[in-house]
């Protein structure tokens, strides 16, 4: 049979860096929270010194804790271009938060599955446990990433992966919102 939209349940952004896909996904979650819809998951954000990009953050959207995904002062942990991935707190902050959010939501948010956190198995377990939940994801994807494992979420015939770009980026939150709250009235609530 063939996928259509009508039943693809999760949607990933993809596009190239600082294009805007976080900023879409934090508008879809502010309206989402304004319908009552339950949240949970992470997002990534530039952790910035004198306005340089030093770094990112991880944020648990449910408890609202911080940690860093890779810094440039990070003294250990795998190595991406001038960071270093700190995976004690992907793990424990990152993929914790993504499993909570099987438990716990209506609406699972993975921000992202790119370089860094593909360093992290515990980080891989949750995001496949996630697609395979039940739940709606609202992801990232980073566009460049060609893994077996960043492939095999492109390949899934659930996946609707949009391109964000200067074109459509004003436009997508109120695209995807709706069609994530049409997809949870389906299913049966929020």
């Amino acid at each position: 049979m063939e996928q259509t939209k009508d039943n693809k349940r999760h949607v990933f952004l993809t596009g190239p860096p600082r294009i805007g896909k976080t900023t879409v996904i934090l508008k879809v979650i502010g309206r989402l929270r304004l319908k009552g819809v339950k949240i949970g998951g992470m997002i990534s954000r530039e952790i910035l010194e004198e306005g340089r990009r030093v770094g990112f953050k991880i944020i648990d959207l449910k408890a609202n804790r911080e940690g860093i995904l890779a810094h440039v002062k990070q003294k250990s942990g795998p190595r991406v271009g001038k960071y270093r991935v700190c995976l004690k707190d992907l793990d424990e902050i990152g993929a914790r938060a993504i499993l909570e959010a099987c438990r716990e939501a209506s609406l699972i948010v993975i921000d992202e599955v790119g370089p860094m956190e593909l360093y992290s198995r515990e980080f891989k377990k949750a995001v496949s446990e996630a697609l395979d939940s039940g739940k709606i994801v609202l992801g990232t994807i980073h566009y460049r990433a060609r893994t077996a494992f960043t492939n095999s979420i492109r390949g899934r015939g659930d996946v609707d992966l949009i391109e964000v770009t200067y074109e459509n980026r004003d436009r997508l939150p109120e695209r995807i919102t709706r069609e994530i709250l049409e997809r949870i009235n389906e299913a049966g609530g929020g």
